[in-house]
């Protein structure tokens, strides 16, 4: 497997081989910001690429924003585009390094897919860590037969399911009813509740 880097991330950005990139947020991911209330919300999108999600949030008036991505060039392509965020929002490091939070909410889109599946279990007890008592890691998984020629890498409900119910309540995993057509059948809407 490819050592999946910075050097990694900045030449497919560079590339432009980026396929994940939607060239905005996500259908499923907007419906459920339209649904949050409070903009009070602490709010961490991990491996956020281009932020696009980050944005929408932003325009929405959801200001408590922290943007994580391992690559400088998606994050300078959301600074252009909304340069108004304020640049301690945006932090270029490895998520598995990184020490904010507490966060009430952690957004998830594409970031769970593009690391080897080796990390899986750093990844879920960082998202434990980095939550409040009762915060929530919501967004989107993929579904689809688990590869060794990713990223993204595929998963499945069942290993979601048994990844993350020890620390947290399945409040949701479902299939995503609006996804994009290309990725329609191939995406699985959650969210979880940190126990």
């Amino acid at each position: 497997m490819t050592d999946l880097d910075r050097d990694f991330w900045e030449d497919r950005y560079r590339a432009g081989t980026d396929r994940w990139d939607l060239g905005g947020p996500s259908p499923p991911l907007t419906a459920y910001i339209d649904g949050l209330t409070d903009q009070e919300l602490r709010i961490l999108v991990p491996g956020a690429g281009r932020g696009y999600e980050a944005e929408y949030l932003y325009r929405a008036g959801f200001e408590n924003l922290t943007i994580v991505d391992l690559a400088r060039r998606p994050l300078d392509d959301l600074r252009r585009r909304l340069p108004e965020l304020p640049a301690a929002a945006l932090q270029q490091t490895d998520f598995f390094s990184f020490r904010g939070g507490p966060f009430d909410l952690i957004l998830e889109h594409t970031f769970f897919c593009a690391l080897p599946p080796a990390r899986r279990p750093d990844y879920v007890q960082a998202m434990h860590r980095l939550l409040v008592p009762g915060g929530r890691l919501a967004g989107l998984f993929f579904d689809f037969p688990l590869t060794e020629d990713g990223p993204p890498f595929g998963g499945s409900e069942t290993e979601y399911r048994n990844r993350f119910s020890s620390l947290f309540h399945i409040r949701k995993l479902e299939r995503a009813r609006n996804s994009i057509p290309p990725r329609a059948g191939t995406e699985l809407f959650f969210i979880f509740e940190k126990k």
